[in-house]
This record gives C-alpha cells, structure tokens and sequence, in this order.
C-alpha cells in the first residue's frame, strides 16, 4: 500500500503530505473526490452498449495535458468528497441502473482507497466486470495493487515522441512509462486468461459484443502530430498484434482556452484533426495489419461529448 504521507503513487512522486491534506502533482489529498457518476453512452460500443457504461470520473489528475477536455476536473476544480463505503455504494447504484461495467476514469491518484471500494462491493454482490479508464501515466506498483480486481484495461497511449510528451503533457518520459504499464496491463491480463483455461483468447466478448476481459487501448489524434500518431500504432503493433483491441479516436476538441493557453503556446492545437489526417493514421493501421480496431466516422469531435461535471451530488445519486 502507497504511503501518502509522502505519496509516490504516479510517476511524478512529488511525495507530499497527502494524508495530512497538502495536495499532490494531481490537485488532490487523501480525500476521494469524484465529480460523476452515471451511465455512459459514449465510450466504445463493447463498452457502452445499449445501456452505458457505469462510469466514476474520479477529480484530478496526475498527467494534466494542456488538450484536456475534462480540465476543470483534471484540475481539481469540480468534485464532491465521497467516502470509500460511499463509492462502494456507487458502485452497486450504477449496477443496479444496468450499467454493462464499473468504469473507473482517471483513478490511479485514488487507488488506495478504490482498492477496498472494490473488494466490499464484490463481496456484496458486485458482479459486473470492472474497467480501469486511465492516461496510462501509471507506475507499475500501483497497477499492482489492483491485481485481480480489474477486468477490462482501457488506457491511453499518448505519444512515442518525448519531446511531444514535454510540450503537452509535461511528461516526457511517458513513453518508457506507459509502455511498462502496458506491460503489467497484459501481465495481469494473461494471468486471468491463463486462470480461465477454457478461454483462450487475451481479450474475451459475451454474446451481445460486449468487452468482459481485456485491453483496449485508445490513441488521440492530434493536429499535426499524425507521425506520432503511427509510431503509437507501429509500437503497439510489433509489441501486442492482435492480442489487444485499439480505438483510434478522431475528436480531438480544441475548447476555446487553448487559443490564449500560456500566451498562445499551444495554437496549433487550435483546430481539429482533419480528415485527411485521420485517414492517413486509419490508413497506416491497415497497411500494418491491424484488425481489432474500432475506427470513428463523421463528425466525432464536440463538445457535447463533455459530460456536465459542476452539480453532481452523491447523495441524491444514491437516493434515486
């Protein structure tokens, strides 16, 4: 279990007193602050299906990317304090709502406490396959705390390029660390297959289509950053094949604070991923070989796709 008296639980181990209340790299104490819970209809459609997915955005962040299209949760700006026996509850709420999964988004700064969370909601009856929804700035310490609790890994896979990392993300060993999160992702993934002898596929679907047991790993498009864009796909390619499933995502939203973001430092970020560029990565993936893609088609990039993150009240969501 990290110490959060000097917390180390990401990579940026700025070791504040997070117990005693200072707040990390990440914007946030000890504290479980979360600002939604609902069921989610615009994740991948094995996730999502036609009754959403049971998603827990958790407040801040440790990455912070410039581009964040959730910042004012990223930041710590929005969020209510929720115990751990309250997010057990949540838990079984968005069960029973029907969600298809419990869907952590952004958890890695709260795992000590979503840890037990997780084991007394399976212990009184959670039974729906848990996804850990993250920017894959992880260590593998952390991951390792969740092992046999999480079901479906659904991390991002920002950048090859460090020096992209360093300009958005600030960040730039993400490579090297996300590529062994990765690796501890398929570690604990291949244990579960190997424990379900009578499966023998990495990444298991029931018969509606819907992700039980996996990988699927998500890469942004950025404007102008396409080469990177197929370094991510050539080294996922050569490293996994088709033992994970991508999502190449085209909607890539330039909210209007990126325009003035530190003096204009990010303008080129002001615009969306064209369509030639996304064909051109879409395109590259096929040329490598790759099948178990999900691909986005037509206008994908809005901001209607930001959930509202400024009213949620735990309490009346559990009183529904």
């Amino acid at each position: 279990m990290s110490n959060l008296s000097a917390c180390a639980l990401c990579p940026r181990a700025c070791g504040v007193d997070r117990e005693g209340g200072q707040r990390g790299r990440c914007h946030e104490t000890a504290t479980v602050r979360i600002a939604r819970a609902s069921l989610h209809m615009w994740e991948e459609p094995c996730l999502s299906g036609d009754r959403g997915s049971g998603t827990v955005f958790f407040t801040g962040c440790p990455l912070g990317c410039v581009f964040c299209q959730n910042y004012n949760i990223a930041d710590g700006t929005n969020g209510a304090e929720v115990s751990s026996e309250e997010l057990t509850d949540i838990f079984l709420k968005l069960q029973d709502m029907g969600a298809h999964n419990i869907n952590l988004v952004t958890p890695t700064h709260f795992v000590p406490a979503i840890v037990p969370a997780l084991e007394r909601a399976k212990e009184l009856g959670l039974d729906l396959p848990v996804v850990y929804n993250t920017g894959t700035y992880e260590t593998v310490e952390t991951l390792r705390m969740l092992d046999g609790l999480v079901d479906i890994w659904l991390p991002d896979f920002k950048y090859v390029s460090p020096d992209l990392a360093a300009r958005y993300s600030f960040a730039p060993d993400y490579f090297d660390v996300a590529s062994a999160a990765l690796e501890e992702m398929a570690r604990q993934t291949r244990a579960a297959q190997r424990r379900d002898t009578w499966v023998p596929d990495l990444c298991v679907f029931d018969l509606d289509g819907m992700m039980t047991r996996g990988i699927l790993v998500r890469h942004l498009i950025l404007p102008g950053c396409t080469e990177d864009s197929k370094a991510v796909l050539k080294y996922l390619w050569d490293t996994y094949g088709d033992d994970i499933y991508l999502s190449i995502m085209d909607q890539y939203t330039p909210l209007p604070r990126i325009a003035t973001l530190a003096g204009g430092k990010y303008k080129e970020l002001d615009r969306r991923v064209t369509a030639d560029e996304y064909d051109d990565v879409v395109n590259y993936a096929v040329d490598l070989g790759i099948t178990n893609a999900f691909v986005q088609e037509g206008e994908a990039a809005s901001e209607s796709f930001i959930p509202d993150f400024e009213h949620f009240d735990p309490n009346a969501f559990l009183e529904r």
